[in-house]
């Protein structure tokens, strides 16, 4: 028979890494074949999961439709949103997930600024960090942007500068723990040289660089100080009261020579942009292309054009809407900027559901492999150095992110884990384990014990999903676990509950 082991002993030990030790025999830890662990129950497709650890969250359900060999390491970043004026089932907010689609960390969006965009890890003052923004939009954005560290806590939440509200497009902090933003600003304008009313309102698309630490605005660019009206593929409407969108700026990335690329949907053109003097370099794709554009590198309505190390560029064609374009697809192009011409070096189309009217991403992998988030159509998919679809999968039917990532992230919460626990019929208990964001975690040790001061370890049982399922037979008042990580090294402290057993016999 064992003996009783206090708390603090018995954290003395799991640190020690002693085996766990099932007391079959011993009062209160009476086991059948130990404890036994499964995941919770998967929510259909289209729904959302719930969990007895956590009834405050309530994730989006992830369908993966295809998962093949040679999928890339790292989590997938993703922020699920609705429409203002849609309902169903699930929060919005980030989430991390693994390539079963099971969420890894989720915080839903707050009331009063539901809306999540841009999540993903950067790396900010040498450390790595969780970014997005936050706040309310309808094509154009007013909010704030987000960090935080892998513990989970906040970092800075910081806005626009100069009293501009703050957009959703872009998040991008530099080298230099600076970050690029994007901003709608509205501006009087005469539209009547394009059809538009005299005493007419114009959107400026204005990228600013703020210093995250003070919040000083080290530069800002607006396009309508470089760009004409004329060059968009819009036409205004004959309405002083609205408010004419002609730029749409939607991407900034920081180019080889520290200029700017920065891209607008509805210009269908990529500008490079001196940085010094804002002046444009260059023109990519549009109506006053500087490039002449090879056999199939035209885009349309384009999102998230980045400069890749080996001097291509990349970027998200949207390809317009259904009844005027024909596939969405991530592009791979090479620029010869001393003959100024495009060449086309590879595409990723989507399939028939994947034409992504807005929004939209694609992200190259260290490996070779390409991620491709699609907008507003509930994809994600990842596809391998020859273009072949390796993963695929789907979220809630009426949902959408604005982009989406795979990326190595390691959370460490400074918060406990949370259990949930029910008594069944003669001795029967399932206890419900989770610890969200807990990335290095693999397996619980289960214990009990009659407090939480007295504890014995039952078994270990491996990890599963976000909310793990344990069912084990025990007399004792508590029963509780503690994460183990990949060593067998316990990580936090345990965390025990009382089994109320007044409500088994109807369970």
């Amino acid at each position: 028979m064992g003996e009783r082991s206090t708390r603090r002993q018995f954290l003395g030990t799991a640190a020690a890494g002693l085996a766990c030790i099932a007391f079959a025999g011993v009062a209160g830890c009476q086991l059948t074949g130990g404890p036994q662990a499964t995941a919770s129950s998967v929510p259909r497709p289209g729904g959302a999961w719930t969990f007895r650890s956590r009834p405050d969250l309530h994730p989006p359900a992830v369908e993966v439709l295809k998962s093949g060999r040679g999928i890339s390491p790292g989590y997938i970043f993703l922020a699920p949103k609705k429409d203002p004026d849609e309902e169903g089932p699930g929060q919005d907010g980030p989430m991390i997930l693994d390539n079963e689609g099971h969420p890894v960390w989720f915080r839903p969006a707050p009331p009063g600024k539901p809306d999540v965009m841009n999540f993903r890890a950067q790396t900010y003052k040498g450390r790595p960090v969780l970014t997005w923004w936050g706040g309310v939009h309808g094509g154009f954005g007013d909010g704030e942007y987000v960090i935080f560290d892998d513990s989970y806590r906040e970092v800075k939440r910081f806005k626009a500068g100069n009293g501009y509200p703050g957009d959703h497009h872009e998040f991008l902090i530099t080298t230099r723990d600076t970050a690029l933003i994007t901003i709608y600003a509205e501006t009087p304008y005469d539209l009547s040289p394009y059809g538009g009313p005299k005493d007419g309102l114009v959107m400026d698309g204005v990228a600013q660089e703020i210093d995250i630490e003070t919040g000083e605005v080290l530069f800002e660019w607006h396009s309508l100080e470089h760009v004409d009206v004329g060059e968009s593929f819009y036409e205004p409407i004959n309405d002083p009261t609205n408010r004419f969108d002609y730029f749409h700026i939607n991407s900034i990335d920081v180019d080889r020579d520290e200029n700017w690329l920065i891209s607008a949907r509805r210009t269908s053109t990529v500008y490079k942009i001196d940085r010094k003097s804002g002046e444009v370099i260059w023109r990519l794709g549009g109506e006053k292309s500087d490039f002449e554009m090879g056999e199939g590198t035209e885009f349309v309505y384009q999102h998230d054009a980045r400069r890749q190390p080996d001097g291509t560029i990349t970027l998200f064609d949207n390809y317009g809407p259904k009844d005027e374009g024909d596939l969405s697809r991530g592009m791979v192009l090479e620029l010869d900027e001393e003959a100024m011409k495009a060449t086309l070096v590879r595409e990723y189309p989507g399939g028939g559901d994947h034409i992504a009217d807005t929004q939209g991403n694609m992200q190259t992998l260290p490996d070779g492999n390409v991620f491709v988030g699609w907008g507003s159509e509930p994809y994600l998919s990842e596809f391998d150095g020859e273009g072949d679809l390796i993963f695929n999968a789907r979220f809630e039917p009426w949902g959408e992110s604005y982009r989406a990532f795979r990326l190595p992230w390691s959370g460490r919460p400074d918060d406990a884990p949370s259990v949930a626990v029910e008594a069944g019929r003669e001795g029967e208990v399932m206890l419900y384990a989770s610890w969200n964001g807990a990335t290095e975690m693999t397996s619980w040790r289960v214990f009990a014990g009659p407090s939480p001061d007295e504890l014995e370890v039952l078994d270990t049982v491996p990890r599963h999903g976000f909310e793990t399922v344990i069912r084990t037979r025990t007399a004792e008042a508590y029963v509780g676990v503690q994460a183990e990580d990949g060593s067998g090294r316990g990580i936090g402290s345990p965390v025990a509950v009382g089994v109320d057993r007044r409500r088994a016999g109807n369970s």
